[in-house]
């Protein structure tokens, strides 16, 4: 996959600028997806010379003018045979484990902060998708939004950031127990 595709994928919502695709990316993307301002506009800038987007510039009077980018129907078109290719598995990369594979041998306070950093992180990701999740179900049952929502993908995706976060809380709990009860054990 490549980030094309989720900038594709989230211009499915509508037109945006590429400041709007970056605070978007931070709302709700960013559970499986991530990238930098920078990244966006450079792959915006490609999307468009590829005529996967279309740009219209919008005049503002007190603020630099902006450009609101839109899908054509080769970018349609590209989404549609991505979605229709099976993915390759997932790969976990995370600095973090590596860190708590070697914890015996290394800092093991350094490694308890950092999982204690990781807990708080989990938390404060948690706190932000339970308010998108209500502010997209906008007081509907998620049955009711399932069942009549335009598009129900960025839910999907929600949920499974939420769960993602949820084990990494639950996870970095267990841990820090786990250390502590042996660190205990040792002195």
């Amino acid at each position: 996959m490549s980030l094309r595709h989720a900038v594709m994928a989230a211009l499915l919502e509508g037109e945006a600028s590429g400041y709007d695709l970056a605070k978007g990316f931070d709302a709700s993307v960013a559970n499986f997806w991530m990238a930098t301002p920078q990244q966006l506009y450079r792959e915006l800038d490609r999307m468009r010379a590829e005529g996967l987007v279309q740009a219209r510039v919008v005049e503002q009077e007190r603020r630099p003018n902006k450009r609101l980018f839109s899908l054509t129907e080769a970018g349609h078109r590209v989404l549609r045979e991505f979605t229709a290719t099976p993915p390759r598995p997932g790969a976990i990369r995370d600095e973090l484990m590596v860190k708590v594979q070697a914890v015996d041998a290394g800092d093991a306070e350094a490694v308890r902060a950092a999982i204690e950093e990781r807990v708080d992180w989990a938390e404060a990701k948690i706190a932000r998708y339970e308010r998108l999740r209500t502010r997209l179900l906008n007081g509907r049952s998620e049955e009711e939004y399932l069942a009549h929502a335009d598009r129900i993908g960025p839910y999907l995706t929600l949920m499974r950031g939420l769960a993602f976060e949820r084990e990494n809380h639950r996870w970095g709990e267990w841990a820090l127990a786990v250390l502590k009860q042996r660190s205990a054990a040792i002195t």
